[in-house]
């Protein structure tokens, strides 16, 4: 009988560097698909829907995949999540109905701030990586490649016309940026 390996504590100090990417993907992946269910539950009570719901919900389901695939890797490589997910749950909704509240411009402009984010993490990790996990860093680079075009889909659909766009951007990167680091240790 073999045992399984037990999952390591929040902050364990010998938590490796590609655990530590695993854990904060999924995380980041799950908070963006509660970004989305946020914008969702607002802008779908709209009486019709537009052009800028379906492709939220085109890049929901983009996220939906990337999700299930660092899912798939927290079990294959047995890593422990970050004890941060209930707090991810409340803040991707928040903030995504918060967004979709002020418009769907609004909306958009945290979809481009957040990938703009993630695209630099991503961008970030596919260099630590370099040759030592070809399978996750092609993992890591075919998920940066569609946040780029959730990225340029928002900017095309007016994220920079947003209220307080400046603003509003800073704010969500640096909130994203928090997130990142949190969720790799804890």
């Amino acid at each position: 009988m073999t045992r399984r390996k037990r999952p390591k504590s929040p902050g364990a100090e010998n938590s490796t560097e590609i655990e530590e990417m695993i854990r904060v993907d999924h995380a980041g992946e799950y908070g963006a698909m509660r970004i989305y269910e946020g914008q969702l539950a607002v802008l779908k009570r709209r009486p019709r829907a537009s052009a800028d719901v379906r492709a939220i919900l085109h890049m929901a389901e983009q996220e939906r995949s990337h999700l299930a695939t660092f899912e798939k890797l927290i079990h294959e490589r047995e890593v422990r999540p970050t004890a941060l997910t209930p707090v991810w749950h409340v803040a991707g909704f928040a903030l995504g109905a918060a967004t979709a509240m002020l418009g769907e411009k609004a909306a958009m402009a945290c979809t481009a701030a957040v990938e703009d984010a993630i695209d630099a993490h991503y961008a970030d990790q596919a260099e630590r990586l370099a040759t030592r996990d070809p399978e996750l860093k092609h993992t890591i680079e075919k998920c940066r490649e569609e946040e780029l075009a959730h990225r340029d889909e928002a900017l095309a659909r007016g994220a920079e016309q947003a209220p307080a766009y400046p603003l509003l951007s800073g704010a969500i990167k640096m909130g994203c940026r928090l997130a990142i680091k949190l969720s790799e240790k804890i």
